[in-house]
This record gives C-alpha cells, sequence and structure tokens, in this order.
C-alpha cells in the first residue's frame, strides 16, 4: 500500500540528517522526483550546509530524512518533535533507544524507521518469516544466518540481519533467541544465529540458510548498491 500510494506525491520540502554516502543517495533521489532540498546536515562532512540540526533549520520542512549516527537519533527525535517535523530514520544501531523516541513522538510529530528501506529487502523479509512458518512443522530442518558488509560499517549485525531473525523466531517456536557473539561452544536448538563479515566494499548480502541431511535451501538478497536503500527511504517519506 505505501509503495502504491508513494506514486501520487506532492513536492516536499526536505532537510537531509546525515550527508555521508547514504545521504548523497538519498539527495540524488530527491532531485530526481523534484523534491526541494531545503538543508544538509552533517558534522563531518565539509559540504554540509550545517554541522548541527537547529529547529530554525527545520522550520520550513515537511519532513526530514536521517542516515546519521546511532548515539545522535534520540536528540534529533527531540528537535523533530519540537518542531512537529516527521522524520525517516534510516540510522541503524540505535535499536535500545527506540522506546525513548517512540515516547518522544507520542508528544507531537510523527517517524519512520527501518533498519532497510529497500523493496528487495522487504521481499526478503516476507520471504523469511514465510520459510520459517513452512519448516516450524518440520523438525529435520535447521535455519541460521550470515550477512557481509563493507569494511566501513559501523554496527554487528547489520539491522537488516537482526529484522529479519526476529520474524524468523516470531514463526518458529523452536527458535526463541539471537545469538550473535562467535561462538566457543555448540549452539543450544533454540538459538539462531547470526554471523557476521566485514570486509571491502559490499554495499550488502543477507543470507538466511535453511538445511537438512537432505538439502540445503538459501534465501539471498544482496544490495549492488545503496540506490535502493535511498530510494526506499524517499518513498517512505513521500507516503
Amino acid at each position: 500500500e505505501a509503495i502504491a500510494l508513494s506514486l501520487y506525491y506532492a513536492s516536499m520540502n526536505v532537510v537531509i540528517v546525515g550527508y555521508g554516502n547514504m545521504g548523497k543517495e538519498v539527495e540524488k533521489v530527491l532531485v530526481a522526483r523534484e523534491h526541494n532540498i531545503i538543508a544538509t546536515v552533517d558534522p563531518m562532512v565539509k559540504d554540509a550546509e550545517y554541522s548541527e540540526l537547529t529547529k530554525d533549520i527545520l522550520s520550513n520542512a515537511d519532513v526530514a530524512i536521517e542516515f546519521s549516527l546511532a548515539d545522535a537519533v534520540v536528540d534529533n527525535a527531540r528537535l523533530y518533535s519540537e518542531a512537529a517535523v516527521p522524520a525517516v530514520v534510516g540510522t541503524t544501531g540505535w535499536e535500545t533507544h527506540r522506546p525513548d523516541v517512540t515516547q518522544i513522538f507520542e508528544k507531537s510529530g510523527a517517524y519512520i524507521c527501518g533498519s532497510n528501506f529497500s523493496i528487495g529487502a522487504h521481499i526478503f523479509f516476507a520471504l523469511s518469516e514465510t520459510a520459517a512458518r513452512l519448516i516450524a512443522q518440520l523438525p529435520q530442518y535447521d535455519i541460521f544466518m550470515y550477512e557481509i558488509h563493507h569494511s566501513k560499517k559501523k554496527d554487528s549485525p547489520s539491522g537488516t540481519a537482526l529484522a529479519a531473525g526476529n520474524r524468523i523466531i516470531s514463526e518458529l517456536e523452536r527458535k526463541s533467541a539471537i545469538v550473535t557473539e562467535r561462538l566457543d561452544r555448540r549452539i543450544n536448538e533454540h538459538e539462531l544465529h547470526i554471523a557476521s563479515v566485514r570486509g571491502g566494499s559490499v554495499p550488502g548480502v543477507h543470507t538466511v540458510m535453511i538445511d537438512s541431511d537432505a538439502d540445503t535451501l538459501e534465501i539471498r538478497h544482496t544490495a549492488r548498491n545503496r540506490s535502493g536503500f535511498a530510494s526506499g527511504a524517499v518513498m517512505a517519506s513521500e507516503w
């Protein structure tokens, strides 16, 4: 439904918060879809217009799109709420603060957050969830995951991997806990293991493996570049 609605949108005034690689991809999509970028904010990127987000910057904004740092999300949320500006938050690694952010926006404003806004990733989520449901009555199948990202990614495992893992355990009673650390023991049957690899310039690969003595199935999402993430974030802001 969100995808369909996003085909009919009015031009928006947008503040981009976080002007690194993802912020610049968002900028390209916004320009292509004829939105107005009224400010770019990033304390660590020289070509951003502003180094600090303020209420004044948000005063004429219809929406903010954020791909910044995890430790900035809560403070930024307060500013969005005070300015009554909706926000699309694609930053990862701040999940433990989500109740705080939700409470802030309950006072004023609204936000959409996601570990991965790409359409393909959401198909991957749906397929993973369906697969978990199918093997619920097939105890001979085990399920586990691994993800690969570029060497500059700051969190591990990825938010996308955790989101997929949570969907899997919601449908598979025999898996009730996600394990992400290096294992120096035998894994317990109730644990879903997610392994992470960091290196090179890989935008993102997520693989769910379903394995038995007889055969193996793989569900994989491979991001070729950041454009899918950016397009999905802009579509979310239009919705």
